[in-house]
């Protein structure tokens, strides 16, 4: 069994560019880190205004409000695989001109560059979800997401290392060079798989499912985000001191609480976690208003802050990867939720603008931080609820993907059991379930992809049903009554 850091870093073994799934996880990765680092509250602009003597604030509030909107206006630009990997194409050489720009002092040019950067890097994010959903089954998204988010930070902390103690110019042209790497091997991509790729299943009844579990989720993660949105107006400045550390240590407990949930036992229940993380949220802003501004408050403060937006941002991505099964284009599920986290940044960062203004960055942001948990304390038990009846297929936080399958297999046996279905029949439903598209299906069992639509025809005849939804809906529902 492979190490954490093993399973991560083989990502980027050469042999593996064939394979859709770690290819696009590298270039979503490779864009994330120049976005992390740079234009979105990124440590190289931050040294870059500093350098310049200009304050950042309002272009970064700009930012933030152009990146929400490309991210809800996502669905309207990106139809398909195809479309997506036509945008970062044309994208990814667009985004390295802009940040050619910020090699010269600050003019209109990095306004217009951050501004619309942001809005296209919305987009361009969410529409990494018709590679999610198409490339890693139901059950398996969990890793995936885990790889991404890991994988990212790395590059980010590698990308401000060079900018802190090298120089915001070095920084600029290696970010640069990431940008050059996700549109070279965006170009590998294969193209098959863009064009065989079959259509997502709509779903009748769930329709309104996902809009009730699509609400809730938004709501929780714009609730829990607020927080990170303090974060960025009122622990890091603080701690603006520390720039050296900061830099690189920061996103460390984040990486490390991911590494974590993604190799716990089956047997853990990880709903446990999103508790354990809010107490942790909770004392660290506790310990940020006791404690001192010194090396030994900050590791502290940081380890507990990073550490539970790291188990709340894999829940609430793994969430929305399973919820992609739910609706024609996956890039306006996913946007929907990645807005909903710039919201309660964006809340966050300007609920306390005022308070921190007049107080001059005392007591009173951090106690209006642990007002915010108090709240989060007490709706996370109804969110949770919620969630939990209106998504119980959504299963793979609760299971390791290898339990994930075998529960999936078990209930596709007692389907196949119940509808009198072949051998053959039973496989490729247990596959269906699964959310794998018939061109995956087919490799897999070494039949033609007509035959597999022969099958699924036949599956579905035996139960009057006319889609993936309807057999998915029928085993919830033969599930409930067991």
């Amino acid at each position: 069994m492979q190490s954490p850091n093993e399973s991560t870093l083989s990502l980027l073994q050469p042999g593996l560019l064939t394979d859709e799934r770690r290819l696009s996880v590298i270039i979503q990765s490779l864009f994330s880190a120049w976005m992390l680092a740079f234009l979105f509250h990124g440590q190289i602009f931050i040294s870059l205004a500093a350098a310049h003597n200009f304050d950042p604030s309002a272009l970064i509030t700009y930012a933030t409000l152009a990146m929400l909107a490309g991210h809800l206006l996502s669905g309207v630009f990106i139809q398909s695989k195809a479309s997506a990997r036509r945008l970062w194409l044309y994208a990814y050489p667009f985004f390295a001109l802009l940040t050619l720009i910020f090699f010269f002092p600050p003019n209109l040019l990095w306004s217009f560059a951050i501004v619309s950067g942001s809005f296209l890097a919305g987009i361009s994010i969410s529409a990494w979800a018709f590679y999610l959903r198409s490339s890693s089954p139901r059950g398996q998204r969990f890793r995936t997401v885990a790889d991404l988010l890991i994988l990212s930070n790395l590059f980010m902390i590698f990308l401000n290392l060079v900018g802190i103690y090298i120089s915001p110019s070095a920084g600029l042209a290696l970010s640069i060079l990431l940008l050059a790497g996700a549109y070279f091997l965006t170009q590998k991509l294969p193209d098959e798989a863009i064009k065989a790729a079959a259509p997502a299943p709509t779903l009748r009844k769930g329709a309104v499912q996902l809009k009730k579990s699509l609400a809730f989720l938004s709501l929780f993660i714009v609730i829990i985000t607020i927080n990170a949105g303090l974060m960025y107006r009122l622990v890091n400045p603080a701690f603006a001191h520390l720039e050296g550390l900061v830099s690189w240590y920061w996103a460390v407990p984040y990486i490390a609480a991911i590494l974590i949930i993604k190799n716990l036992p089956d047997s853990i229940n990880k709903t446990y976690l999103l508790y354990i993380a809010l107490g942790m949220i909770g004392l660290s802003f506790i310990a940020f208003t006791a404690l001192n501004r010194t090396v030994l408050s900050y590791l502290l403060v940081d380890t507990l802050m990073l550490g539970a937006f790291g188990v709340y941002d894999l829940f609430w991505w793994t969430i929305l990867g399973e919820m992609l099964e739910y609706h024609k284009n996956p890039a306006l599920v996913l946007g929907i939720g990645l807005g909903a986290n710039l919201l309660g940044v964006l809340i966050g960062a300007q609920i306390v603008l005022p308070i921190v203004s007049a107080d001059g960055g005392g007591h009173n942001p951090a106690f209006l931080a642990l007002f915010v948990v108090c709240v989060t304390l007490m709706l996370l038990p109804l969110l949770h609820k919620q969630l939990t009846l209106l998504l119980r297929e959504h299963a793979s936080f609760l299971l390791a993907p290898d339990a994930y399958d075998k529960a999936l297999n078990a209930r596709a046996q007692r389907i196949a059991d119940y509808g009198l279905l072949s051998e053959c029949e039973a496989e490729i439903a247990a596959r269906l379930l699964q959310g794998k598209t018939y061109k995956t299906i087919a490799s897999e069992l070494f039949l033609s992809e007509n035959t597999i639509k022969f099958h699924v025809k036949n599956i579905y005849g035996k139960f009057h049903i006319s889609s993936r939804t309807e057999l998915i809906q029928l085993l919830t529902d033969a599930d409930s009554q067991s």
